[in-house]
């Protein structure tokens, strides 16, 4: 068996544990989801019930979305951290804030070595363009999605858009202000967090 074959055969070996680890994991929320509805109330069911709630959702939320990620890598072909990288440079793009290789680095937290590696692997499939955009310093280097790749990411997400966008529609505008408003403060609390970290606010590591 040569090299290419040993790549393929561990490669699906690594789908398939994949896959049966994420049925073991729906399996045992599916259980854990019943057993909360089949109980009757409780004083978990006061504000500390409710914060757990809303901190358990928002974790299958982003269990979710890795999924999503993980499905949208698999349709384009692409390893899970190349489409990572894909999607944070187009959605930079986006915001109208173009990421440059040194800012994609930092956002998929590789070494600028991998990530030129990564770059260099979008660029080949057709996904990514690096251009020299400043009239000040031809040395920055920015990157845009192609016009095909960015095609490509809309047919993929626009069901999902959709999908949310009706679910959203279902509920009043002041609720969905309070979500806003929830969400952005979340956001400045895990920042908060991480800069804390930063500033080595963390118990010593076990490795040390």
């Amino acid at each position: 068996m040569d090299a290419t074959e040993h790549e393929q055969t561990d490669a699906a070996e690594h789908q398939q544990t994949d896959a049966a680890e994420r049925l073991q994991t729906d399996a045992a929320e599916q259980v854990r989801l019943a057993k909360l509805q089949q109980r009757g109330p409780t004083a978990a069911d006061g504000i500390e019930g409710r914060q757990d709630r809303l901190t358990e959702g928002l974790r299958l939320y982003g269990a979710d979305y890795q999924e999503v990620g993980r499905r949208f890598a698999d349709w384009l072909g692409l390893h899970t951290t190349d489409a990572h990288a894909l999607v944070q440079i187009l959605y930079g793009e986006e915001r109208g804030a173009p990421l440059s290789p040194a800012r994609l680095s930092e956002r998929i937290q590789l070494s600028s070595g991998a990530t030129t590696a990564l770059l260099n692997r979008l660029e080949k499939a057709g996904h990514v363009v690096r251009t020299r955009e400043s009239t000040t310093d031809r040395r920055i280097v920015t990157l845009r999605g192609s016009a095909r790749v960015q095609e490509l990411t809309d047919d993929f997400f626009r069901p999902l858009g959709e999908r949310i966008g009706g679910m959203l529609a279902r509920y009043p505008a002041e609720q969905l202000q309070q979500f806003e408003a929830f969400l952005n403060d979340l956001h400045v609390t895990m920042n908060e967090h991480l800069a804390a970290l930063d500033r080595g606010e963390i118990p010593e590591s076990p490795r040390a």
